[in-house]
């Protein structure tokens, strides 16, 4: 068994809850797999950004589309206690339906430091990812849940048998960019999400690893979605169709320099990126927002992030790129002026020529 290849949108739900549900509207109509919802942080209010919670928005969409599937990329355990991600988890299984929703988990290293992760609780992102997956696979199955983990505890009674709740199983993805928290995916996860700035060495270097875990417990790495976020952006014009790229690879970049040093710097050197051209970024999103840092943005940095990029069949020839390294699953993270526009120009000219 191999998974379909898939193109989906990663949704920031920095953004008012009205444009979210229209962007979710031309996704269904236009043919688009999924919409994955990248939980903003904090950080963002700063730059006139408010952060909204994808697990409360996640069956709203749902209620609001027919077909798009709905994705949550990702939540931190550390935020939830897997009990309560399982509960969520639930209503939003309850508003889409079969099939049209996966459950992204991940460590969240921003998360965790606005939380005082690590200062006034143990430090332990893979042990606390791999102990929600068991504990939220667990009650999303109906089972008797008795757990004593080294970060989470859990006890709960096993479903009824005449309890209303859906009987199917929700593929569960882990989002990692280190080799580690990349072979737990490959040991029990459905999927792997990888972050902003993946390029197809990096898609190639996270499957070598997918492979080598599921081979370890017996599983076939074929079976797993590697689920790619690539900062992207398409217009007729082939310098506009780079204008949202650029954006949000600047607030991508400088999110790297403020506030998650050292958890993805794989992500980085596989793009033959250095902190020191990165910085300039940082510091112009520090003075003047999102506009500045993409002015920081040169060509050459832009083109180290390998984006989804340019006119449509720019787009087309670097999807096919991606799809050749390995990625299954593409979320592409559109961005920049006339995005309604954009997904438009992208599932009219785009989607017929990338799809099965």
């Amino acid at each position: 068994m191999s998974v379909p290849f898939r193109v989906g949108v990663m949704q920031l739900t920095m953004e008012p809850l009205d444009d979210i549900v229209e962007h979710a509207h031309v996704m269904d109509r236009l043919g688009f797999d999924t919409m994955w919802l990248a939980e903003a942080y904090p950080w963002w209010r700063k730059h006139s950004m408010e952060a909204r919670s994808a697990t409360a928005l996640s069956p709203v969409l749902a209620r609001e589309t027919d077909r798009l599937a709905l994705g949550w990329g990702i939540i931190s355990p550390y935020t939830r206690h897997p009990i309560q991600v399982a509960m969520e988890a639930r209503v939003t299984q309850e508003a889409a339906g079969p099939g049209r929703f996966y459950l992204g988990l991940g460590a969240s290293k921003i998360f965790m430091r606005e939380i005082g992760v690590g200062e006034r609780m143990p430090n332990r992102p893979l042990t606390a990812v791999r102990e929600a997956v068991e504990i939220v696979r667990a009650m999303l199955a109906g089972n008797a849940v008795d757990f004593e983990g080294d970060q989470f505890t859990a006890r709960v009674g096993p479903l009824a048998a005449d309890a209303t709740a859906p009987e199917r199983q929700v593929p569960i993805y882990i989002a990692g960019t280190g080799p580690k928290m990349q072979q737990l995916a490959g040991e029990v996860a459905d999927g792997l999400l990888t972050a902003s700035i993946t390029t197809p060495d990096f898609v190639r270097y996270s499957r070598q690893n997918l492979v080598e875990a599921a081979g370890a417990v017996g599983r076939s790495a074929d079976d797993i979605d590697i689920g790619c976020t690539l900062v992207a952006s398409i217009d007729e014009d082939p310098i506009k169709g780079r204008d949202g790229a650029r954006e949000i690879a600047g607030m991508y970049l400088a999110n790297k320099v403020q506030n998650i040093r050292g958890s993805a710097d794989v992500l980085l050197q596989m793009a033959g990126l250095t902190f020191e051209e990165i910085t300039p970024v940082a510091e112009a999103m520090e003075r003047g927002g999102r506009l500045a840092a993409k002015e920081a943005v040169t060509d050459e940095v832009l083109e180290k992030c390998q984006p989804i990029a340019g006119t449509p069949a720019e787009c087309i020839a670097r999807i096919e790129q991606y799809r050749a390294a390995g990625c299954t699953h593409i979320m592409l993270e559109l961005w920049g002026d006339n995005r309604l526009e954009q997904l438009e120009l992208f599932g009219e000219q785009v989607l017929p020529h990338v799809k099965d």
